[in-house]
């Protein structure tokens, strides 16, 4: 019997060669982009677990509360590892005090480059459970070692044996390679570690980290802690117990912050790591949620081609269906019959779903920044797999097979069986809904382009273009500012050249303790503080507002303060220019005001800002390249002066610009894949509408005949076919538009710095539904209309 129906089924597809290749073109399409987002999803919910025991291990974080607003932040004070240890050792089984992962200067003899890398207390290779390829989990005990990537080892010893080979980090801390351990996965929050060295190194040889941990200092957040809890211990019940530990070390004036630690676990950190006033929001994991949303729709879309077209070619079949009933088949075996047909296009839709995903997946890897491998061996996906195909078969089969499998023999041999009025609604309703679905997906691909550009229109307060920022990792730069300045300026390759404690775009010193005549005593200060040298404004190009900036000719400027607007608007001040401002036991004169600098998120409002002179706490170097000669030229140059002052210390440099393009990676990938999906869904839509435009004008050969003998136009007839298509697609308009409106708006609520959702949005979206849809069914509209009629009615 299953072989009967399998050569039914094959035979049908054959004879209606047209219709299969759009069901079956339509469901690879909608299979494919499943199976892409299902990748993708499981790559992001699998994030972190190759760590063996990633459900125990937490970031130590805090919450802390400024003048009624709340932030969360990793950067903690040196205290609380032994706080830690020796309060809460039992809730515990690691400990590790890391400092920030950032690039470094790894040298072997003459060959050096920069790595991506950390200083962490020795346990972290058990927490973590690096592969260890060579040496132990004890390679870093000792104070002089230092742990590699594999891909570190290869780039620098190649084939020779990496472990007791001599290194040196930033051109002076002199250490032993005592291991290897394999390179992170992709999908792994410590992926670009290339090396760890020992957390006693980083303390004996930097000063003020030194001081930290001698002097106690619970006010000073520059340390990252990350934990795994004992296997008796809960995450949760942990987490409320160490609650307080910065509290009750605070002066009271600390306490007004109201410091309160919790730990962040693992399984939590990629999708699940944003905060607004305490309350965690849905970080990525709402981008999951759509995008898992979108490829059900997308598939939905190909089922409902399937389910027109079945039903739309009920009269062809329902002939069959009647000879069938009257030799004895049952109900039961033509829904069979129907769903075998169904199963059989969904598995050769799924074998070209197949190849159209390993074809793109190198692709789609690029596009969403991701390293996904197609799993091939893995059993697990491939029994997915077969429940897909069931699950696609039976939702775009069920109202087809119930659909055909209840045609009446007496009426069907009779000839008086038509497509009924239900029949037609169904499909009208799900043209609706295919439209609607696209539409939507297509407003909301729209409304993220807009938001997007609008923040990269946003202005930034300084000028990005020729901007080239170039970071200090070693101390070979100390006392080479002037030499180097004046001969870059001298070669005339800048216009200008300065040192900043932060990049440009991003913030790594805030602090507190500001004082100033008229401030609340209750009013708790904290402003972010920018160590820059005096040339700082010019090289950036600034937007001086009021006063003026800092200047060699003044001396008083070594402690004046220059702020951004939003500091004038935090501190209450009508006329800054001239104003006194106390902190850290000295008084310090407002010479300037400058537009607000964006430095952090584009999205959100600037945060208040002091510029102050101080050449002791500068790591980044800015360069304002000279128009006068070649980008390629100036970077030339700029490298023969930086190494003849700095020899030893690898030329690598940012453009400002791209780095703040950077900032916009997540919500461009977002548009990307949206859009893509938008379009496939029109492109599913135009296949389902174009098979329903082709059967329709076939069902009305004749009548379109007779209208043309009678004096019918070309355009008459084109209305005729076209009409019923475009009311649907308007009705589709008119669900869409608020629907998305919604969600669209609720998204844009992220944002503080946001769009007001444009009228033009719609009618774009609105537009091109129309034309896009005239355009599909005028193919076969036209078609009809200019057959000759004499032909029409003769084959009826």
């Amino acid at each position: 019997m299953l072989k009967n129906h399998l050569k039914i089924a094959w035979r049908n597809l054959k004879k209606n060669k047209g219709y299969s290749i759009i069901n079956i073109g339509g469901l690879a399409v909608g299979i494919a982009v499943v199976m892409m987002i299902g990748l993708w999803i499981y790559d992001e919910v699998t994030f972190n677990t190759d760590h063996d025991n990633y459900k125990d291990i937490a970031q130590v974080m805090v919450h802390k509360t400024s003048n009624g607003d709340m932030r969360t932040r990793s950067i903690l004070p040196y205290p609380i590892g032994d706080e830690l240890r020796n309060t809460y050792g039992s809730d515990f089984k690691y400990i590790v005090m890391s400092s920030g992962r950032g690039d470094h200067i790894l040298s072997v003899g003459e060959k050096n480059s920069t790595r991506h890398g950390a200083y962490m207390e020795a346990d972290v290779l058990r927490m973590l459970s690096l592969q260890m390829l060579r040496g132990t989990e004890n390679g870093l005990a000792e104070p002089n070692s230092i742990v590699i990537s594999k891909a570190t080892a290869n780039a620098y010893f190649g084939d020779a044996e990496p472990v007791g080979q001599h290194m040196q980090i930033n051109n002076a801390l002199n250490v032993l390679v005592t291991g290897v351990f394999d390179d992170l996965p992709y999908n792994s929050e410590f992926r670009g570690l290339q090396f760890i060295a020992p957390w006693k190194l980083y303390v004996s040889s930097t000063d003020w980290v030194r001081e930290a941990r001698d002097r106690n200092l619970w006010d000073n957040n520059s340390y990252q802690f990350y934990v795994q809890v004992s296997e008796k211990s809960e995450m949760g019940v942990v987490s409320d117990k160490i609650k307080s530990i910065i509290y009750n070390n605070l002066s009271e004036v600390g306490k007004r912050s109201n410091p309160e630690l919790f730990l962040h676990p693992m399984k939590d950190w990629h999708l699940k790591s944003s905060w607004k006033n305490g309350v965690q929001t849905d970080g990525l994991m709402q981008y999951v949620w759509l995008f898992g949303i979108i490829g059900l729709f997308v598939l939905l879309l190909a089922c409902i081609n399937f389910m027109n077209l079945s039903t739309a070619q009920s009269e062809k079949r329902a002939k069959e269906v009647g000879v069938r009933k009257t030799v004895g088949s049952s109900k039961h075996q033509l829904i069979v019959q129907f769903f075998i047909e169904s199963v059989l296009v969904t598995f050769f839709a799924f074998l070209v779903a197949v190849s159209l995903v390993l074809t793109l997946i190198p692709y789609f890897n690029v596009l969403a920044d991701k390293a996904i491998v197609f799993p091939i061996a893995n059993l697990a996906f491939w029994l997915i797999c077969l429940g897909l195909i069931f699950i696609t078969a039976v939702l775009a089969g069920s109202y087809p097979a119930l659909y055909l499998s209840s045609f009446k023999p007496v009426k069907v041999l009779k000839g008086t069986i038509k497509s009924g009025r239900s029949a037609l609604s169904f499909r009208k309703v799900l043209v609706i809904g295919q439209f609607t679905i696209s539409l939507v997906l297509i407003i909301g691909t729209l409304v993220i382009r807009d938001q997007i550009e609008h923040s990269k229109d946003r202005p930034v307060g300084y000028e990005k273009s020729q901007l080239v920022m170039i970071e200090k990792t070693t101390e070979d730069y100390e006392g080479k500012y002037n030499l180097i300045r004046e001969a870059l300026i001298q070669e005339r390759v800048v216009d200008e050249m300065s040192e900043s404690s932060s990049p440009l775009t991003e913030v790594w010193n805030s602090t507190g303790g500001f004082d100033w005549e008229g401030k609340d005593p209750e009013f708790d200060t904290n402003m972010i503080t920018f160590f820059v040298s005096h040339d700082y404004g010019k090289t950036v190009g600034w937007e001086l507002i009021k006063g003026r900036g800092f200047s060699r000719e003044f001396a008083t400027d070594s402690t004046a303060f220059v702020l951004n607007e939003a500091a004038v608007a935090y501190m209450g001040l009508e006329n800054p220019v001239g104003k006194t401002i106390r902190w850290a036991g000295q008084e310090h004169e407002v010479i300037g005001v400058v537009k607000n600098m964006v430095t952090e998120s584009p999205f959100e409002p600037v945060r208040q800002a002091i510029y102050l002179i101080d050449y002791t706490n500068t790591n980044w170097i800015e360069l304002r390249l000279s128009p006068s000669k070649s980008i390629t030229q100036s970077l030339a140059q700029i490298e023969t002066v930086f190494h003849k002052y700095v020899p030893n210390v690898p030329f690598q440099y940012q453009f400002v610009d791209e780095a703040f393009a950077g900032k916009f990676k997540a919500e461009e990938r977002i548009r990307h894949l949206s859009g893509i999906f938008a379009f496939l869904a029109i492109f599913i839509c135009c296949l389902g509408l174009f098979g329903l435009a082709s059967f329709v004008a076939e069902q009305r050969t004749k009548e379109i005949g007779v209208r043309k003998v009678l004096g019918a136009s070309v355009l008459s007839v084109w209305k005729l076919l076209s009409k019923d298509f475009v009311v649907l697609v308007l009705i589709s308009c008119l669900i869409a538009v608020p629907v998305a409106y919604h969600f669209m708006n609720r998204w844009l609520q992220n944002y503080e710095y946001r769009i007001e959702i444009s009228w033009w949005v719609f009618g774009l979206a609105v537009v091109g539904a129309l034309v896009v849809a005239l355009l599909t069914v005028s193919f076969q509209a036209l078609k009809a209309a200019f057959v000759d009629p004499v032909k029409s009615l003769r084959s009826e």
